[in-house]
């Protein structure tokens, strides 16, 4: 299995040059498409729209929720092509991040007017990378930030 930190350069390499070639304005679901295809090419392992189960309170919900895209097994992307990001989406990936037992994930936004803006890093009680200021729910604090 890839480091999750490699993993997640590839894929912002990846949105960044789908984001300068596409431009903004397309649905998220080719933007979706587009970006798994690139990462398969790049020789990553990508599962798209996979269905989730979790168990709360002993009752088990199959297919709770859908992620946009497990790359390796280890990397959460959500995809989306609005104006800018929310808290919102922010708070849904932590959620995934968490229910999934996962170290990383990615916001991406293709619908601004450049990628950098619409790149958000999350993290889920991850420590091994150099920017403490892009941690999130770390020891139970809640910190966020932008890549």
């Amino acid at each position: 299995m890839a480091d999750v930190e490699a993993v997640a350069a590839k894929a912002i390499d990846c949105g960044f040059r789908i984001h300068r070639d596409l431009g903004p304005g397309l649905l998220e679901s080719v933007y979706e498409q587009v970006l798994a295809a690139s990462l398969i090419r790049s020789g990553l392992r990508v599962e798209r729209q996979k269905p989730v189960s979790f168990t709360f309170e002993e009752l088990e919900f199959t297919d709770g929720f859908r992620i946009d895209l497990l790359v390796e097994g280890q990397l959460i992307i959500e995809v989306k092509s609005v104006e800018a990001l929310s808290k919102m989406h922010a708070k849904q990936m932590l959620t995934y991040l968490r229910l999934m037992q996962q170290p990383v994930g990615l916001l991406m936004n293709f619908g601004g007017a450049t990628f950098k803006e619409g790149i958000r890093r999350i993290v889920n009680n991850h420590t091994s990378f150099a920017s403490s200021r892009l941690r999130v729910n770390q020891n139970g604090a809640a910190l966020g930030g932008q890549a």
